[in-house]
């Protein structure tokens, strides 16, 4: 079991962060005793028999929810979203110390603090940057120096993404290691040498127009049996949805949000609902 010795005597009981008394984090450790007496015998059957395997599709969930509460806007969802995310990361933690090779919420804990001050020099080891752009750069150097099996810029990508966050995730690690094609369709010896491609270049890509059809029927909601064009094989459709996650990179638009938010207005169109 899992405890902890050196807690702050007086805590934050509020609810507001400009009340709190104590060190922050402190409420994450009745958390983690919660978990661990949940875990422990004469806790909770059910999170007793939990593994990792069997809350992975848990966390994917919550993950979208929150993703939809941060797009929805609303602050008291968002906090509780947050706290279902942090939920599966102690929850795991907790697995982890019945496993065969142990570990707990201390050595997750230690570990991102550890990779998170070796990725930030600047901060913590007095390196001078000019910008954003040179702290991405210096932050692909270091992680490929902790991971050098990972010799291509697509190694360590899950294969198990969403197809769409996929796509937006492999165009922008091509696109930094200057292999992104201007042209996704084409032939693969005509894409650019790495160290030789404009990024301005390569996704100022033309975005095939929706046929009319298909914009009505799927758009404004058509009726059963409405005729939307079958012309496309399967893998021209594909490229031309690729195509879209190119331009939307280029214009600095997340795709994945403005497709959900396309899919809410549909869904609003179509049941009559509207956001509060």
């Amino acid at each position: 079991m899992t405890t902890h010795d050196s807690r702050p005597p007086a805590r934050n009981t509020s609810g507001s962060a400009a009340a709190r008394v104590g060190r922050r984090g402190e409420a994450v450790l009745d958390l983690v005793d919660v978990m661990d007496r949940l875990r422990s015998p004469g806790g909770c059957p059910w999170d007793a028999e939990q593994t990792h395997a069997s809350l992975a599709p848990y966390a994917v969930e919550e993950a979208y929810e929150l993703a939809d509460a941060i797009e929805g806007g609303d602050l008291p969802d968002l906090v509780d979203e947050l706290g279902d995310v942090l939920l599966q990361v102690v929850f795991h933690a907790r697995v982890g110390e019945d496993g065969d090779d142990p570990f707990d919420i201390d050595d997750v804990a230690r570990g991102i603090v550890a990779k998170l001050r070796r990725r930030h020099p600047h901060v913590f080891d007095g390196v001078a940057v000019s910008g954003a752009a040179e702290v991405e750069t210096n932050w692909d150097a270091i992680k490929a120096v902790e991971k050098p099996d990972r010799v291509g810029p697509l190694d360590g990508l899950p294969r198990g993404m969403p197809p769409l966050e996929r796509a937006v995730k492999v165009a922008a690690r091509l696109d930094r290691a200057g292999l992104l094609p201007a042209d996704p369709a084409a032939p693969a010896d005509t894409a650019p040498s790495a160290g030789t491609a404009d990024p301005a270049d390569v996704v100022d890509v033309a975005v095939p127009a929706v046929p009319a059809t298909m914009e009505t029927a799927v758009v404004a909601g058509g009726p059963p049996g409405t005729d939307v064009p079958h012309d496309s094989a399967p893998g021209d459709l594909g490229e031309e949805m690729l195509r879209l996650v190119l331009r939307a990179r280029r214009e600095g638009r997340d795709v994945a949000a403005a497709l959900r938010s396309a899919v809410r207005r549909l869904e609003e169109r179509a049941t009559g609902d509207r956001p509060d």
